[in-house]
């Protein structure tokens, strides 16, 4: 009987939590990545304008515990894939996070381009880094997830779809990672 109940609790759950409103259910999500599109949490991604079939991938990578981080792999546990479709096109119809209000120092944002074009960031993530497809939005990103996420690919603790990443990370100095994330995070 014990079972039973908990069995109708958890339909019962489920069912009004389907019912609510996106806006409603992706509140606790916003919480962390910013009501606007823009996170103001540290090492925390900005959600607004991100790819639907990105963000679609990176919530079933979540769900599934490809990508493990525990928060976001609670988070996302319970959602089934309309929920996953819903939850990025919703993400993508966001406004895109904005550039810091300064313009950034001279010297470190023409480094910054000089190292987009040299690794040719722009022929995946687009000329203004707006991402495309499975390639994700980048630009406007915090500069401090772009520089851990960037550090990441680099020492091969975080992965790509495939080693791309990794490659073009490889010969970049922690100096030039710094410079990079500095100069995306600011693009007008």
């Amino acid at each position: 009987m014990h079972k039973t109940i908990m069995a109708l609790a958890f339909v019962v759950i489920t069912t009004f939590a389907s019912a609510e409103p996106i806006e409603q259910r992706i509140a606790p999500c916003l919480a962390c990545h910013g009501e606007k599109g823009q996170s103001e949490t540290e090492n925390t991604p900005s959600l607004g304008a991100q790819q639907a079939p990105y963000a679609l991938i990176q919530l079933f990578m979540f769900r599934e515990k490809l990508r493990v981080f525990e928060p976001m792999n609670e988070m996302a546990k319970a959602l089934t894939d309309e929920d996953l479709r819903l939850f990025s096109d919703f993400i993508a119809k966001m406004p895109k996070p904005v550039p810091p209000g300064e313009n950034g120092e001279p010297a470190r944002m023409q480094r910054g381009q000089a190292l987009v074009q040299q690794h040719r960031c722009d022929s995946c993530h687009n000329p203004d880094l707006s991402g495309k497809e499975n390639v994700p939005r980048i630009a406007n990103q915090r500069e401090d997830y772009l520089a851990r996420t960037l550090g990441e690919y680099k020492d091969n603790s975080r992965h790509g779809y495939d080693a791309s990443m990794a490659d073009v990370m490889a010969p970049i100095s922690p100096e030039q990672i710094a410079d990079l994330a500095y100069f995306i995070a600011r693009m007008r």
